[in-house]
C-alpha cells in the first residue's frame, strides 16, 4: 500500500467511484479509493437502478442529463458493460393539481433541451399495457429515462479510473483522519496510514462516522426502501413479443409507487408513508453485502392502490423482496462540497439517486478541488445550504418527512411542519398571536403574511392564486400608502474589523467601500466573473464594517470568506447570525413613526438615504439603515435580541395613529417586484455575471483588482449575451413561480427567474434572463411567458413600474 496519494477518496459506492473517475478525467492521477468491503457494499449494489433526467431544480436536472450521457463512455474506456436499458418513462397524473405539476415540468424541460411530451392514458397504456386507465386523466413522456445494472456501473466507474492510473484498496477500513499542521492528512487504516492532500467523504451510509472523525455531524440519515420483483408475466411476455420493446418505466403519483420491467417480470418500488429509518444514531461497521427484513405489512397502503392502478399485479407471483438502506439529506438532495473551517476535505454524499445523480456529482466536485469552481451552480446540493441548526435529531425528522413526500407536490406556497418550529425569534409568540402565517427560513421562523381577526392562519396549498392573496394585497396597500413593519431576522450579519478591513472587503467585493456612517451595495463575484453573493455593507468606523445577506448562504460565503482573510490577522470576520435580529419599517409615513421614538435626527437632511446610524430606538441600542427591500422610504433596525419586543411594542404604539400593519415576507417579495429588484438564488446565482444581472452601476471597473475583475472586464467589453429583464405579464389567476419559459417568435428564447402578483400596482410582474439582443423590445405582447402549459402574453418594462425615479426612497 502507497503511504502518499494525492487525494484519498472513501467509500466504493457509486458515488465515491465517480468521484475517482473524474479527478482522474480531468488530470490528476495519483488518486486513490478506499474500500472497508467490496466495491458497491452498503447501498449501491441493491439500488433498483434507476435512472432520469427531470428534476425540479433546473441546475440539478443538467448534471442528471451529464450523467445518463455518461455511461457509454465509461463502457468504452474500462469494458465494462453498465447494462443500459434506455426505455423512456413516464409519469401519470391522477389529479388536476398533478396535471399542472407535470404541465411545470414540462416548461422547466423546454428550456433545458429536454424532449417531453405530455401525453394521453391511453397512449400511456400503449407503452405499460398493465395500467388501467381510469384512474389516471394524462401523463409526461420522458425518453430519457430507463434503468442499468447498479453493480456493473460502479465497477465500470471504478475500472475506468484505474485505466486512467487510480488506484483502488478493498478490504481496508479508514479508522482515524487527522489534519496536520500544514493541512494535509493523515488517513488512518486498518492496514496502515496514507498521507494525503486531500479526503473525499464519500461514505455513503457510514457518512456520518467519516464526518464526526474531522468533527462535524452531517445531516444525512439511512431510510429503508423496499421493492418487490414478480415472477414472469404473461402481459410483460405478450408486450415484448408484440412490440419488440421492454415496458417503460412509471411513476405513479396516486400510488405513491415506481416501476418498470426487470427479466420477464415488474420491479415495483414505494415510498411508504409508514417509513422507518435505519441506524439513526450510528451505522454498524460491519454492515455490507446484507439486506433488512422484508416488512410487506408496512408498504400494505401503497401496494393495495398499486394493485388497483395496475390489475396485472394482483395475480403476479412475488419472486423477491428486497429492503435496504439508502441515505438521505433533509431536503433529498446530495451534499457536495468543502466543509467550511476543514482544509481539503470535501463531501460528497447523501446521493439518494446515485445512477441519476452520480456523474454530474462527481464531475462537479472533481471541477471544484482541481479548478477550484464547481463548473455548474450546484448551489441546490453545496453541502453549505445547512447550518447547526441541521441537528441529528432534526435531520431525522426531516428526512423522514422527505421520504414520505417523495412523489408528493411541493406547490409553492406550501411549508412543511417537520422539526418546527427549530429557531424563533422574541416575537415569535406575538407575531402567532396576531395572525401570522409562519415560514421557515433556513431554520429560522419567518411570517409570511397575516390573516386578519375572523380569518383562519393558514394556507390553501395551490399553483393558482390562493386564500393569501387579498391578505398580502391589503398588506401591500398598506405600506405604500402609509407604513408597516416586517420582522427581518432572516437575513445573514457579520461584522469585519480590524486594520486590513477595507482592503479585504475592497478584494472580494465589486464595489467601492463606503465612507464612515455611509451604506453601499455591491455584488460579489468568483475568479470566473459569476455572482456569488449580494450584500449591503455599512462602516461603522475606519476600522469596523457591518455586512447584510442572504441568510441561506451565510456557510457558503462564510466559507469563502475565510478562504480569503489575509494570513497576517489583520482582519477578523464573524457571524452574527441571531446574536442580532432586525424589524424593517417602510411607507411614506415610516419616518414620522421612528422620530416618535428616537432622540435622534432623522429628518431627511440629517438622515439621508444610504446612511448608516447608531441610535437609540424605544430606550433600545440600535443600528439603523435608511434602506429596505421594498423600495420606499423606509429603515432597517438591529438590535440584540432582548431588545426586540420593546423596539415593535414602541414602533407599533407610535404608528397606531397611521394605522401601521404587519406585513410578511410575501408582501416583501411582492413589493421588491414593483421595484425590479432581483433576490439572491433567484436572479442572482453563481450562472451569471454581474452585468447579465442588471447590476453593472455596482461594478467599478476603475477600482485596482477585486476578484473576477478580468472576466467582469471582459463581459463588460464584450457585453452579456443574455440580460435580466422584467416583465408585465398577462395572466389569469396563476401567476410565475420561477423556471418558465420565455417564448419570442415561437421559440423557448429565455427562463423566468421569480415573479409573482404585484398588488399595488394591480399587475402581474416576472423577472428572467432572455438573449441581449432582444431586451431593448419593449413592444407590447411581444413575449410570452408558459403558465400551467398556457402561453400568457408578456411585455418587456424598461424601468420599475413603482416610482421610476426613485424619488420615494430619497423623500
Amino acid at each position: 500500500m502507497n503511504t502518499h496519494t494525492q487525494v484519498v477518496v472513501i467509500g466504493g459506492g457509486v458515488v465515491g467511484c465517480s468521484v475517482l473517475y473524474h479527478l482522474t478525467k480531468l488530470g490528476w492521477k495519483d488518486v486513490t479509493l478506499i474500500e472497508r468491503d467490496e466495491l458497491t457494499s452498503g447501498s449501491s449494489w441493491h439500488a433498483a437502478g434507476g435512472f432520469h433526467t427531470l428534476n425540479g431544480d433546473p441546475n440539478v436536472a443538467q448534471l442528471q442529463s451529464y450523467t445518463v450521457d455518461l455511461y457509454k463512455e465509461l463502457e468504452e474506456i474500462s469494458g465494462q458493460s453498465c447494462s443500459l436499458h434506455l426505455t423512456g418513462g413516464v409519469m401519470l397524473a391522477d389529479t388536476p393539481e398533478r396535471m399542472d405539476f407535470l404541465r411545470l415540468a414540462q416548461a422547466k424541460g423546454r428550456y433545458l433541451g429536454m424532449d417531453l411530451e405530455l401525453i394521453s392514458v391511453s397512449e400511456a397504456k400503449k407503452m405499460f399495457p398493465l395500467l388501467d386507465e381510469k384512474h389516471f386523466i394524462g401523463a409526461l413522456w420522458d425518453p430519457i429515462e430507463g434503468h442499468l445494472d447498479p453493480s456493473g456501473t460502479t465497477h465500470a466507474y471504478a475500472k475506468a479510473a484505474r485505466v486512467n492510473g487510480a488506484t483502488v484498496l478493498r478490504h481496508t477500513k479508514v479508522e482515524e483522519l487527522v489534519q496536520t499542521p500544514d493541512g494535509t492528512w493523515d488517513v488512518i487504516t486498518n492496514k496502515g496510514t496514507i498521507h494525503a492532500e486531500h479526503v473525499v467523504n464519500a461514505g455513503g451510509l457510514w457518512a456520518r462516522e467519516c464526518g464526526r472523525m474531522v468533527g462535524i455531524e452531517l445531516p444525512v440519515l439511512a431510510m429503508e426502501h423496499m421493492y418487490l420483483l414478480t415472477d414472469e408475466m404473461e402481459e410483460v411476455t405478450s408486450h415484448n413479443e408484440a412490440t419488440g420493446k421492454e415496458l417503460i418505466g412509471v411513476l405513479d403519483f396516486g400510488g405513491e409507487i415506481y416501476t418498470r420491467q426487470e427479466g420477464k417480470g415488474v420491479l415495483l418500488g414505494t415510498y411508504e408513508q409508514n417509513c422507518r429509518p435505519w441506524s439513526p444514531r450510528q451505522t454498524p461497521w460491519d454492515f455490507g453485502h446484507e439486506l433488512l427484513a422484508p416488512d410487506l405489512d408496512r408498504i400494505a397502503p401503497e401496494l393495495e392502490v398499486g394493485f388497483e392502478h395496475f390489475p396485472a399485479l394482483q395475480n403476479a407471483g412475488i419472486k423477491q423482496i428486497i429492503n435496504g438502506p439508502f441515505t438521505f439529506a433533509p431536503d433529498g438532495n446530495p451534499l457536495v462540497g468543502p466543509v467550511r473551517g476543514l482544509r481539503n476535505y470535501w463531501v460528497a454524499c447523501g446521493v439518494m439517486a446515485g445512477f441519476s445523480q452520480g456523474g454530474g456529482v462527481g464531475l462537479t466536485l472533481a471541477n471544484w478541488m482541481i479548478n477550484g469552481d464547481p463548473g455548474y451552480d450546484i448551489w441546490g446540493m453545496d453541502v453549505a445550504r445547512y447550518g447547526t441548526w441541521a441537528t441529528l435529531s432534526y435531520t431525522n425528522a426531516k428526512v423522514q418527512e422527505n421520504y414520505r413526500r417523495r412523489f408528493r407536490i411541493r406547490f409553492p406556497n406550501e411549508e412543511l411542519p417537520a422539526a418546527r418550529p427549530q429557531q424563533t425569534t422574541p416575537l415569535y409568540d406575538r407575531m402567532l398571536a396576531q395572525g401570522a402565517v409562519m415560514g421557515d427560513s433556513w431554520g429560522l421562523e419567518t411570517p409570511l403574511w397575516f390573516a386578519p381577526e375572523g380569518v383562519e392562519a393558514k394556507d390553501i396549498v395551490s399553483y393558482h392564486r390562493s386564500n393569501d392573496f387579498e391578505h398580502i394585497g391589503a398588506e401591500c396597500r398598506a405600506v405604500r400608502e402609509s407604513v408597516g413593519v416586517t420582522e427581518t431576522a432572516n437575513f445573514a450579519k457579520y461584522e469585519i474589523t480590524g486594520p486590513g478591513a477595507e482592503s479585504f472587503l475592497s478584494l472580494l467585493m465589486t464595489n467601492t467601500m463606503p465612507k464612515v456612517g455611509r451604506i453601499i451595495l455591491t455584488p460579489m463575484l468568483n475568479e470566473n466573473g459569476k455572482l456569488i453573493g449580494d450584500f449591503t455593507i455599512a462602516r461603522a468606523s475606519d476600522q469596523k464594517f457591518y455586512m447584510w445577506g442572504s441568510s441561506q448562504a451565510e456557510i457558503y460565503h462564510m466559507r469563502w470568506f475565510e478562504k480569503h482573510l489575509p494570513e497576517d490577522g489583520s482582519v477578523t470576520i464573524r457571524a452574527i447570525n441571531l446574536g442580532w435580529v432586525g424589524l424593517s419599517i417602510a411607507g411614506p409615513n415610516s419616518r414620522k413613526v421612528l422620530e416618535k421614538i428616537t432622540g435622534d435626527d432623522v429628518s431627511g437632511e440629517a438622515f439621508r438615504f444610504m446612511d448608516f446610524r447608531e441610535m437609540d430606538v424605544a430606550n433600545a441600542p440600535c443600528k439603523v439603515n435608511r434602506i429596505t427591500y421594498t423600495g420606499d422610504l423606509g429603515y432597517e433596525i438591529w438590535m440584540a435580541p432582548e431588545y426586540q419586543r420593546q423596539v415593535y411594542d414602541a414602533l407599533m404604539k407610535a404608528g397606531a395613529e397611521f394605522n401601521i400593519v404587519n406585513f410578511g415576507m410575501r408582501a416583501l417579495l411582492c413589493l421588491r417586484l414593483e421595484k425590479n429588484f432581483g433576490t439572491w438564488f433567484r436572479e442572482f446565482r453563481p450562472i451569471y455575471g454581474a452585468f447579465e444581472a442588471d447590476l453593472g452601476r455596482f461594478v467599478k471597473l476603475s477600482k485596482d483588482t477585486f476578484i473576477g475583475k478580468e472576466a467582469a472586464q471582459k463581459e463588460f467589453d464584450e457585453g452579456p449575451k443574455r440580460l435580466r429583464v422584467s416583465f408585465v405579464v398577462d395572466a389569469s389567476d396563476a401567476d410565475v413561480m420561477g423556471d418558465e419559459p420565455v417564448w419570442h417568435d415561437g421559440k423557448v428564447i429565455g427562463w423566468v427567474t421569480s415573479g409573482g402578483y404585484a398588488h399595488y400596482l394591480r399587475k402581474s410582474l416576472a423577472q428572467g434572463y432572455i438573449p441581449s439582443e432582444l431586451a431593448a423590445n419593449t413592444q407590447e405582447g411581444a413575449f410570452e411567458i408558459e403558465i400551467l402549459g398556457e402561453r400568457r402574453k408578456a411585455t418587456i418594462i424598461s424601468e420599475p413600474l413603482f416610482d421610476p425615479k426613485a424619488e420615494r426612497m430619497r423623500m
